[in-house]
């Protein structure tokens, strides 16, 4: 009898060990530049909490997201597809920039994601984990029927609801708030009531904080110190500065929590950004470009991945990989089903993780942008192709060491080679035109099997005049500075 009530205990320890499953935690900031971080090389805002998650696991340094500014991002993310395929190319469907200085008929897309897709929130919430999103959602008005079984703060809106201080009227969960608390902390209280709320059961947290998103409210705590510090050659922004720390405070408590409660060595934390930086507070120095653009600056991001007892610390990957890699990556991680019949445009990045062979290394990436995006002004449009648009019209695609940049309006390329110019400012197209046909090719090819639509119809309020004008002020005024 002893012996058989052993054997009992002995199978029961070996099936619960077999059950558990991990967490996640996705921490999903907004608008974080690749050097936004210390590990990554900010020379003036703080981040010690994120830095020594990094320095646990594996950072990832040519990560990408799949669109440059915030919503088709966030589309890519969670579908797992490319923007031809949701149809989400921009922050609404509305033409953006001035009618007189648009040479086409934008393509206006969508503004919701279909609910027909499927998201790796659905897949995860089907095996019986607790989901939550917390902050910013920007999809529709109510993410809770893509996969969410709760809500904090997540609306259709992009920006926080009046700022980082209090009030926030008509926002999930965020109606009654201390008058002096800070957005990022209120939405990080939130995180770690849930964290300690699930400690018997598997649980999904996607933290997608509206940090550091515009409006750039400073966390009052935090002005005085940043005021005192020494500038550095990077950053030197004081608001930027006391709202990435509020972020790295929050992380921090979130760790202490996981550590309290025992979940933290069965907690997989992965970091990403959903595009570029904000151009006229923060700097991706050598990468051209910010928020907005198809240059580095605009889509490449801070990346890492922390899962113990499979990542071993300390170590930097440099193969390209992008927000559409989330998807299979996360059901393969947590042992879930993909779902049946959904194009996914990424793959699961599980193999590289685990250090197994894998050929991503010469693997295409996509970007699809047939709208416009008009310029943050003046200040910054040194780093633009003009002065009038952070973005026009265009697909762009990396192979291995090679980028190629298509803009519609006059047929237009721009071909780079990463590997020797990160910053963009050689283009080789006319240099090196079979490596610009064979990618051209590509594009052409990968549209085509998407269905990408390219705008092509010209607008009728264009006036060429206007533009050159425009263009000539701004040149102007800012030669006169």
């Amino acid at each position: 009898m002893i012996r058989i009530l052993l054997f009992f205990m002995i199978g029961l320890l070996t099936f619960s060990g077999a059950e558990e499953k991990p967490n996640l935690l996705f921490i999903f900031l907004d608008d974080f530049g690749w050097k936004d971080t210390s590990y990554m090389g900010s020379d003036f805002y703080e981040t010690p909490n994120l830095d020594q998650l990094a320095k646990e696991g594996m950072i990832f340094t040519n990560a990408y997201s799949a669109a440059a500014n915030c919503a088709p991002a966030r589309a890519c993310l969670l579908s797992g597809q490319y923007t031809p395929r949701h149809q989400i190319f921009n922050v609404g469907i509305s033409p953006r920039g001035k009618a007189t200085h648009r040479r086409l008929e934008h393509i206006p897309g969508v503004s919701t994601l279909d609910l027909e897709i499927s998201t790796w929130a659905e897949c995860i919430q089907g095996e019986g984990y607790k989901t939550a999103t917390m902050g910013k959602w920007h999809l529709s008005d109510d993410p809770i029927p893509y996969g969410f079984d709760v809500n904090i703060a997540g609306t259709h809106s992009g920006s926080p609801p009046r700022g980082y201080y209090p009030p926030h009227p008509k926002v999930p969960n965020l109606v009654e708030v201390k008058d002096d608390e800070y957005l990022t902390n209120t939405i990080i209280g939130h995180a770690d009531s849930f964290l300690r709320g699930n400690e018997s059961n598997p649980w999904m947290l996607y933290l997608t904080l509206f940090a550091v998103h515009t409006p750039l409210n400073a966390n009052r705590e935090f002005i005085e110190k940043y005021e005192a510090k020494e500038s550095g050659e990077l950053h030197d922004h004081v608001a930027m500065a006391t709202m990435i720390e509020t972020v790295d405070r929050g992380v921090g408590r979130l760790m202490r929590t996981l550590e309290e409660t025992g979940a933290m060595e069965n907690t997989i934390i992965v970091f990403f950004s959903d595009n570029g930086g904000y151009g006229p507070a923060t700097d991706m120095a050598p990468l051209k470009g910010y928020k907005g653009t198809y240059y580095e600056g605009g889509i490449r991001v801070p990346m890492f991945v922390r899962w113990p007892d499979v990542v071993k610390g300390g170590q930097s990957n440099d193969t390209p990989v992008s927000g559409v890699d989330v998807f299979p990556t996360f059901c393969e991680m947590l042992g879930v089903d993909l779902p049946e019949g959904q194009p996914l445009d990424g793959v699961s990045l599980v193999p590289l993780l685990r250090g197994e062979s894998h050929d991503l290394a010469e693997r295409a990436l996509f970007w699809h942008f047939p709208a416009y995006l008009q310029s943050y002004g003046p200040s910054t449009s040194d780093e633009q192709r003009d002065p009038l648009f952070r973005s026009r019209p265009c697909s762009i695609i990396r192979k291995g060491k090679w980028k190629l940049h298509e803009y519609f309006e006059k047929g237009e390329f721009e071909l780079y080679n990463l590997e020797d110019d990160i910053g963009e400012t050689q283009n080789l197209a006319e240099k090196e035109s079979d490596v610009l046909s064979e990618l051209q090719a590509d594009l052409v090819s990968w549209r085509k099997s998407i269905q990408a639509p390219v705008p092509a119809k010209a607008n009728p309020e264009f006036d060429e005049q206007s533009e050159a004008k425009a263009i000539q002020a701004i040149l102007r005024k800012r030669k006169n500075k």
